[in-house]
């Protein structure tokens, strides 16, 4: 899940700096972008869904005027009404401009015209397409927004401390299945039973100050290994 998330938001990175970045990285990221979305499965899903039986011909015809449609205005590039046409076109159009079917300077100073300005025209293009798209994208995907990220890692946190929980009685049935003197399996039972109440708390500060007193306790009875190890690795997680 986590990797998932990791792809789209990567995906929407790249679609930051095509935003807020420079006409002369454009070729590259749009390239990236793409990469972006051949790496993900849900990005993949998503633009296969939108492009499925869409007409891309018809709607550059439609949305993107010849010179004598110009009139008095320079910009005569518009973008569809409905936001799964605006992810079809734009991605469509992203792909010829990756294959270089369509060159973006001549694109650029066709569609976006400003005072000759490559730089002028492509912060036209990025503002009234690109970020459009990056934000539908980004709506449909709210998992990979601050609320969504809030979310996962509470959920992550959830799953950590469930298999800490899971683990307590596990790791106290080795250390008192050991020789121990009264006083040592007085004092284990002690560590577990408010490393059990702390956890049900979920009081990390109090689990964490116990953790290291019984780090302690298993050296001073020789009981570190291979599983005290692992039992640490769960709680590192915490």
């Amino acid at each position: 899940m986590e990797e998932k998330i990791e792809r789209i938001e990567r995906f929407l990175s790249v679609c930051d700096e095509l935003v807020t970045g420079s006409y002369l990285a454009a070729d590259v990221k749009i390239s990236e972008a793409l990469k972006g979305v051949a790496g993900s499965r849900e990005l993949t899903n998503l633009f296969a869904a939108v492009t499925d039986g869409y007409d891309y011909p018809a709607a550059k015809r439609a949305f993107l005027r010849t010179p004598a449609e110009r009139g008095a205005g320079r910009v005569v590039a518009y973008l569809p009404a409905e936001r799964q046409d605006i992810l079809a076109f734009v991605f469509c159009l992203f792909v010829e401009l990756d294959a270089g079917t369509l060159r973006l300077n001549e694109f650029l100073l066709h569609y976006f015209y400003v005072d000759g300005s490559y730089t002028a025209s492509y912060s036209v293009f990025a503002e009234r397409m690109i970020r459009p798209f990056r934000d539908i994208v980004k709506e449909c995907f709210p998992e990979c927004g601050k609320r969504g990220q809030i979310a996962l890692k509470r959920k992550k946190q959830e799953d950590a401390l469930a298999r800490f929980a899971a683990a307590l009685p596990v790791e106290r049935n080795r250390v008192m299945s050991r020789e121990l003197r009264e006083e040592e399996a007085a004092n284990a039972d002690l560590i577990f039973g408010e490393l059990s109440a702390a956890t049900g708390r979920r009081d990390m500060i109090e689990v964490r100050a116990l953790l290291a007193g019984y780090r302690y306790f298993l050296r001073y009875i020789g009981g570190e290994g291979a599983e005290s190890a692992a039992f640490f690795a769960l709680a590192a997680e915490l």
